[in-house]
């Protein structure tokens, strides 16, 4: 991979390599709260050299994030404080600095990359303008060239497209393409240090892979550190030259990636790679195909008009969703995978009522109405989980009012029953009870995306559609959350439609899978079928991108890179091809 000059052109690099371009020494970190002042981080000490690569792996609230917000300066104040040791970059002391002189490090020297994209942009700007403010708040220079600069920054993290994103609004994006924002945002300051807190959580495994080769080169060209934090074993695996593991707010083991994996010290270290889902254990479908489907999708159909010019007539559409049809039966994970953008999130916000469509849906053999009525039992049988957990919650309300509102909606139970019931489901999903009176901002992403499961169990539906549902949680969580779905199927029957970039959980999880590009479905067949024997060059692409949890089976990054993606926005008047399929057997197709 080639990263433009604009971007690649030299940051500072220390002279001597083996002195460490930031040092953090004994730092502690509390919180003040009515019990008193809690640790949340306890002596943790390390040294980040130039152009070094370092993990810091662990549970959600383990404090990797809380490490990354003190380096940055950005704890919550004035609760959340570090109440000692010292974290040491150019000479000065981080944890000293006035804020004016941490404003100009930040995104300047020091960069980071948000875990939530949707709450790291601005949602009244467009993307063009949010990189543009932030290059000139540090560089002088022309409008014009920090315009420049962002377009190369947003070509970097290939984005499909780039002259029309950069005039779009984040919501208008997927979580992929929001993610890639955030990340050409911080490449784009050229900065020595760069803090990735779960860079690639809401990517694809295609743009996965391009976005950490893009971190690799930018580390090796630019002299760049990298910190990266990350629930996917597979990503350190691949990335790291050197990881910290940590538990409960204590550094556990510290270790060459290649010692670590090859030679785990500690039972908390041990415990958790052998949580990480493993290509190649697939599941064997036991599904019954031959009964009345649960859901049944036929041409499902999603368009967008784009519009514009003075008459502000439309002048393109995006089809998102082209023709799909796929059955989901009684007890069946069917599993949905492709690039951001394909249209995976679009479909699961038709089904859902959330977004207008075209086509026949029908749930237990009756046509899905979109009157009131018919939405509120549709809503009751069929729940969905978001990938953003953070936009998920109303952040007013405490998690506890969350899970119950549900059922105050549909009058089921009492008071006192309903909060049995919510505490019921937070035990089952990891969370204690007394977390129920707390406020979506005092918990992690992984913590906050437990409580958006919990919130869809509590009707008891059907169905769940689970968009990205377990990509924030670490590997050990996600393995829970994996086993708990798995238990809910088995005792009642429910089914799911499930939705990953994660090709190892896909495999793992679905009794079926289908492979989606640019709103069409390429290949649709058993776990076995699509994983065992791929039909599909671009299914193929997909699952020799994912990331392999084992250092000493890395990919040659000319193995793994694709083109550039295809877009789907197509002058009025012209539909994409509409695919055809050839049958392999046993209900396996793939388009030719």
């Amino acid at each position: 991979m080639t990263v433009p000059a604009q971007i690649s052109s030299a940051a500072s690099v220390a002279a001597d390599a083996c002195t460490p371009v930031l040092s953090v020494r004994n730092l502690d970190i509390s919180v003040r709260s009515d019990a008193g002042i809690q640790p949340l981080v306890r002596g943790l000490s390390f040294d980040l050299k130039p152009g070094e690569t370092l993990a810091i792996a662990g549970e959600s609230g383990s404090g990797k994030s809380l490490t990354s917000l003190a380096i940055m300066g950005l704890l919550p104040p004035p609760a959340v404080h570090v109440s000692g040791g010292k974290i040491v970059f150019d000479g000065a002391d981080l944890t000293t600095l006035p804020e004016h002189k941490l404003q100009r490090l930040r995104g300047d020297r020091i960069a980071m990359i948000f875990q939530e994209p949707m709450t790291a942009l601005n949602p009244v700007m467009r993307i063009g303008d949010q990189l543009t403010e932030a290059i000139r708040a540090h560089e002088p220079m022309s409008g014009r060239a920090a315009r420049l600069r962002a377009l190369e920054a947003i070509k970097a993290v290939r984005l499909t497209e780039p002259e029309r994103r950069m005039k779009q609004y984040p919501h208008e994006l997927s979580g992929g393409m929001r993610q890639r924002v955030v990340i050409a945002m911080a490449i784009a300051l050229r900065p020595d240090v760069m803090i990735a807190d779960e860079p690639t959580t809401a990517l694809d495994v295609t743009v996965q892979r391009e976005v950490l080769d893009l971190l690799r080169v930018l580390t090796s060209e630019m002299g760049m550190a990298l910190i990266l934090i990350t629930h996917d074993m597979g990503v350190v695996a691949e990335m790291a030259d050197r990881v910290l593991v940590m538990q409960k707010g204590q550094l556990v083991e510290e270790a060459a990636v290649r010692t670590l994996f090859r030679d785990p010290k500690m039972p908390y270290t041990q415990q958790l790679l052998s949580s990480v889902p493993r290509m190649g254990k697939g599941r064997v479908n036991t599904v019954d195909t031959t009964v009345q489907p649960l859901l049944s999708v036929r041409d499902l159909k999603v368009t967008y008009d784009i519009r514009g010019g003075i008459l502000d007539r439309v002048q393109a559409r995006v089809h998102a969703v082209e023709k799909v049809n796929f059955d989901i039966f009684p007890g069946e994970t069917f599993a949905v995978v492709g690039e951001s953008g394909c249209g995976k999130s679009t479909i699961a916000r038709a089904l859902t009522g959330l977004v207008p469509h075209e086509g026949v849906v029908k749930f237990s053999g009756k046509p899905i109405l979109r009157d009131r009525s018919s939405q509120r039992t549709n809503t009751r049988a069929m729940q969905m989980v978001f990938q953003d957990p953070m936009a998920a919650l109303n952040g007013r309300m405490t998690v506890g009012d969350l899970v119950r509102e549900p059922m105050v909606i549909h009058e089921i139970g009492t008071p006192q029953s309903r909060t049995d019931r919510a505490a019921e489901l937070f035990k089952r999903v990891g969370l204690g009870p007394e977390a129920l009176d707390r406020y979506p901002h005092e918990f992690s992403g992984g913590q906050r995306q437990r409580i958006c499961i919990a919130r869809a169990l509590a009707l008891n539906p059907k169905l769940i559609v689970a968009d990205e549902s377990v990509s924030a949680l670490d590997v050990s969580v996600q393995a829970t959350v994996l086993d708990l779905l798995q238990e809910l199927k088995s005792e009642l029957g429910m089914s799911y439609l499930f939705i990953s970039h994660d090709m190892a959980v896909v495999e793992n999880i679905a009794d079926r899978v289908a492979v989606m590009y640019l709103g069409q479905i390429v290949e649709i067949g058993t776990s076995a079928q699509v994983f065992g024997n791929p039909q599909h060059q671009y299914t193929r692409r997909l699952i020799a991108a994912a990331p392999f949890p084992d250092p000493e089976r890395q990919l040659p990054v000319s193995e793994v890179l694709g083109t550039e993606l295809k877009s789907p926005v197509m002058p009025i008047g012209q539909s994409p091809q509409i695919l055809k399929y050839r049958a392999m057997g046993d209900g396996h197709l793939v388009a030719v």
